[in-house]
């Protein structure tokens, strides 16, 4: 499997707010195809070790090819960042220093027409980040009433024309099941205006977007995740998250400040407004000119800020 070519976004600013001292153990709660994990790993001291988590399979064993070389300094995973409380209990593991989560859909991901996360190509509708579990996007788009898929492919898609395109749906399901991603940019193709087919995003974006959330319950886990995953860090040891769309960076934007007010604040927040890569970064890597990453940092001694 070939893993090389899986750029790690924003990779310089991780290192920049993990990176910092030796001896420190990292968790990256979406380890994906190891483009992060290999980055940390190099740049931090032989006594420094990973442990990566992630809900693929496939992505784990790409991984595992990927980050060989480091030997025992990495522990992987195959598990939901919402569980990463017992999977590090489960490793004899009590804190760690540096947390990252990688959020939203990998470019691999995307490139793998039988997983259905992408219109570009042909593949069953599938779209589970763990296909060991759950239901697929298939089966929910053949299955809920349309008043539901509608709020969905409105509030998780942000799509203005969700319930034409849950109208759609549900008059298509009505002759035959939907069961291809092709199959499904047909009807949204037919249900909105010509003018927005052919505007500046592709017009299936937002709804394949909100059905990856609702297939794998993407914002439900998120702050609890980054709750659990603040409570597990060491006394000054940092969070960073990178989301890829504003539902996302809502989340760990309220979250950071949650955890940052008055009181007994558990978090520091290093940054004031979300970093977004440099310019040569999103020319060189397009996948990233959505990305914003927050940082944080446990406060070092508990109860003082």
């Amino acid at each position: 499997m070939e893993v090389s070519r899986h750029i790690p976004v924003m990779a310089e600013e991780v290192l920049f707010w993990l990176a910092q001292e030796s001896g420190r153990t990292y968790l990256d709660c979406t380890v994906g195809y190891g483009g992060h994990a290999e980055k940390l790993l190099e740049a931090s001291s032989l006594d420094s070790r990973l442990i990566g988590l992630d809900r693929d399979d496939m992505a784990i064993e790409a991984s595992r090819e990927r980050l060989a070389r480091f030997g025992d300094r990495v522990l992987l995973i195959h598990g939901h960042f919402v569980d990463l409380k017992q999977h590090l209990a489960a490793g004899g593991i009590s804190q760690v220093d540096g947390i990252l989560f990688d959020l939203g859909v990998s470019s691999a991901q995307l490139e793998e027409p039988g997983r259905g996360f992408s219109f570009q190509g042909d593949g069953p509708l599938d779209m589970r980040m763990d296909r060991s579990m759950g239901g697929t996007a298939a089966e929910l788009i053949n299955r809920w009433p349309e008043a539901q898929l509608a709020d969905t492919i409105f509030q998780f898609g942000e799509e203005r024309f969700s319930r034409r395109i849950a109208r759609a749906i549900v008059h298509t399901r009505e002759r035959h099941p939907l069961a291809t991603t092709k199959q499904l940019v047909s009807v949204i193709e037919e249900a909105v205006p010509a003018k927005y087919r052919h505007g500046r995003i592709h017009c299936a974006t937002r709804t394949f977007q909100a059905l990856r959330i609702a297939v794998n319950q993407e914002l439900d886990c998120l702050e609890p995740a980054l709750r659990d995953a603040v409570d597990m860090l060491s006394p000054g040891g940092r969070l960073c998250a990178i989301s890829f769309h504003s539902l996302e960076d809502r989340i760990v934007k309220h979250t950071f400040r949650t955890l940052s007010g008055k009181g007994n604040p558990s978090l520091i927040v290093l940054t004031k407004k979300p970093q977004v890569p440099v310019r040569e970064e999103s020319e060189r890597n397009p996948r990233s000119r959505s990305a914003k990453l927050r940082a944080a940092q446990r406060v070092p001694k508990e109860g003082h800020s």
